[in-house]
């Protein structure tokens, strides 16, 4: 059991890898304080063309606020990871996934409560 989780994390790992090093790149080009620079105030010209108004608090671009740092770059690969082993797809049919109705204790499936010529809602909300 732990084997094959262990392979499965390591081929996440190994098929990420490209679109993680891609987006390490980016963080990498865009940390330069010249190329911050001119994006950010780029930006601001913008913004300031589009509103008269600015209600948001002045730029400040300084060697503090890097964006290629460790936690970063954990994050964006933890986000990819994420996003590789997820289960539900866009344009798949959906995972019929494990729940635990209130009524009874054991484990049922989310399409044992479908029902023919009757749609099945899901509410993942609180009634409080």
């Amino acid at each position: 059991m732990n084997t094959t989780k262990a392979l499965k994390n390591a081929l996440a790992c190994l098929v990420i890898l490209p679109r993680f090093l891609v987006a390490a790149f980016m963080l990498w080009c865009l940390d330069f304080l010249c190329v911050r620079k001119r994006v950010l105030f780029r930006l601001r010209d913008e913004e300031e063309d589009d509103e008269e108004e600015d209600e948001d608090p002045p730029l400040c671009i300084s060697d503090n606020n890097r964006m290629f740092s460790w936690e970063s770059l954990k994050a964006v690969f933890h986000g990819h990871k994420l996003d590789w082993m997820k289960s539900a797809r866009l344009g798949h049919d959906a995972p019929n996934s494990e729940v635990v109705p209130l009524a009874e204790p054991k484990r049922r499936r989310v399409l044992d409560f479908a029902r023919s010529q009757r749609p099945l809602v899901l509410n993942f909300g609180s009634c409080s």
